[in-house]
């Protein structure tokens, strides 16, 4: 039996893996619905993109060859020690996400946290959640000199919230009722047009994206290893993304400029200082006497997640201590495996299930001693996949007396939270 924490894209599709191979998984899911990231990181526009997650989530769940147990966060419902030293599972999957909001660099400016500094995870939440009934989470009313600090694929999800907040308030002041999932389809432009106002006549300011690189250094669309041709052209269209975020959305956005310092005012974070800065060989370093002051009544840091920690799991810096980063194994815990964002620390789907998958594959199924034998892969930890499935002995079946243990304690773990099936559960949780 294996156990896999967290429900979403990477752990979704590890349990459908690893039930195809005669493995029994059980899911331990920290929210009450298994969806993640894709409900709470996504912006509210992605319905199309959220509705197709939702549909092969709870196909993977669904599976009668699946165990769900939803509302356990490890560490807190089930603790570490339990799950892993007690229940007598095979192995332990950490699929877990990345949920923590990466510090903003800038020494002391955590201490402004709810007072104007916010920070990604917590935005995207309310601006998804807000308008739900019964919404009791974090209120924020944006302020027209809103500043984002990031400059990836979450940052311009950040920065386009923000505008399309403005938009729509300033709208309203004027009595046109407008709905922003509309506006972010159309763009603001067109939004505008539409309704025979300008952006002029609003006086909305709108949003300033700063970013420490350049525009084309923006990992807006990667690819591994590119050539020099393939790079020039991965470098052109992030230019051109951006640039369709600027035009669209009105973004205003300025590029080699990090963050240095506080600018505060009482007990208020007020604004940030920033540098600017040159890329020389692929490293960003700052250009003495080039800092200017940026005024803001709000801050947006969205420089990117990292995972929580768990009290049990080792870690190396702000992430789990991995032996290695092509296999996932943790340092420390034989049988324990990082798989999808919590291990890339990419935010977008199809890496987290790409890797959810290869990583079962070739190590998880091998050290059950329930996969093929390693596939030889150049670069993707071909000699560290082997060693592990040569460790497949390891993966000791569970006894009897075990297995019936550990199906005790799922189901009072069921009955405490009211737990019947999944399809039920979900129903009851729409």
């Amino acid at each position: 039996m294996v156990a896999i924490i967290g429900g979403a894209v990477a752990g979704s599709e590890a349990a459908a893996a690893c039930a195809a191979r005669g493995a029994i998984p059980v899911v331990f899911e920290q929210g009450a619905r298994p969806y993640g990231k894709i409900e709470d990181g996504l912006p509210r526009w992605h319905q199309k993109l959220r509705d197709k997650e939702y549909l092969k989530i709870n196909e993977n769940l669904g599976s009668d060859a699946v165990i769900f147990v939803p509302k356990t966060e490890i560490g807190a419902a089930l603790p570490w020690d339990e799950l892993y030293r007690e229940l007598g599972f095979s192995a332990v999957v950490l699929a877990n996400g990345a949920w923590r909001d990466r510090r903003l660099p800038v020494e002391g400016a955590d201490a402004y946290e709810g007072r104007g500094l916010v920070y990604q995870n917590e935005f995207v939440y309310w601006f998804n959640h807000y308008e739900d009934e019964g919404y009791d989470g974090p209120v924020f009313e944006i302020p027209d000199d809103t500043i984002v600090v990031g400059g990836g694929l979450a940052s311009i999800d950040v920065v386009k919230i923000v505008n399309l907040e403005l938009y729509a308030r300033a709208l309203r002041a004027r009595g046109i009722d407008v709905d922003i999932v509309e506006m972010e389809i159309k763009g603001i432009p067109r939004t505008l047009e539409a309704v025979g106002l300008s952006a002029e006549e609003l006086g909305v300011k709108g949003c300033t994206l700063y970013y420490r690189r350049r525009k084309e250094d923006m990992p807006l669309a990667s690819a591994d290893n590119p050539t020099p041709e393939q790079l020039a052209k991965l470098q052109n269209a992030r230019v051109k993304i951006m640039d369709r975020v600027i035009r669209k959305y009105f973004v205003k956005f300025e590029e080699l400029s990090r963050p240095i310092e506080t600018i505060v005012e009482g007990d208020r974070l007020t604004g940030i200082r920033f540098q600017k800065t040159e890329v020389v060989d692929g490293r960003v370093r700052g250009v003495e006497g080039s800092e200017f002051d940026v005024g803001a009544s709000m801050v947006i840091s969205s420089i990117g997640s990292i995972p929580r920690p768990i009290e049990g799991i080792p870690t190396k810096g702000e992430l789990y201590h991995y032996d290695s980063w092509d296999t996932g194994e943790v340092h420390g815990l034989p049988g324990v495996f990082g798989l999808g964002n919590v291990l890339t620390g990419k935010g977008n789907i199809r890496d987290s299930r790409t890797n959810a998958i290869e990583i079962i594959e070739k190590v998880v199924a091998a050290y059950l001693g329930v996969g093929d034998e390693a596939v030889e892969t150049p670069g993707r930890g071909s000699a560290e996949a082997t060693e592990v499935a040569e460790q497949a002995a390891a993966g000791k079946a569970m006894s009897v007396d075990a297995m019936k243990a550990l199906s005790e304690r799922i189901e009072r773990r069921h009955e405490e939270i009211g737990y019947d099936s999944f399809s039920t559960w979900i129903d009851a949780h729409a």
